[in-house]
């Protein structure tokens, strides 16, 4: 028997404002049934739904675990797009020969890392 990852479910605040952002991020469309004041909405990828879930609980610690985002255009141009959507810079792990990656955060302050393209690994 093989078991496979469906849906990777992040706390949130306001859930359906959340999604929002990823649903721009992920250039997905939101599910007709996922209405605001809802204590769950969803992101639907070909792979798997990322899922944000109504918890009222302040954030303390680093998220244990968190999505690493691949664009199909150069890392430094997702990164400029994503700030204009709200997302902040926590981490910059960009290196002078072009390597590295950069640690984000969504507006709820879910962290998320921005990686090379393809083709800049490739170059």
């Amino acid at each position: 028997m093989t078991s496979r990852v469906r849906t990777v479910t992040f706390d949130a605040h306001d859930p359906y404002e959340i999604a929002g952002f990823w649903l721009q991020v992920l250039k997905a469309e939101r599910p007709d049934d996922d209405l605001p004041g809802e204590p769950y909405a969803s992101v639907p990828t070909d792979g798997l739904t990322v899922l944000f879930e109504q918890n009222n609980d302040e954030k303390v610690v680093k998220n244990r675990g968190h999505l690493d985002l691949e664009p199909d255009g150069p890392r430094d141009e997702e990164v400029a797009w994503l700030l204009t959507l709200g997302a902040t810079i926590a981490h910059d792990h960009r290196n002078p020969d072009g390597t590295g990656w950069v640690t984000m955060q969504d507006p709820e302050g879910n962290e998320f890392c921005v990686l090379r393209s393809a083709a800049e690994r490739r170059a």
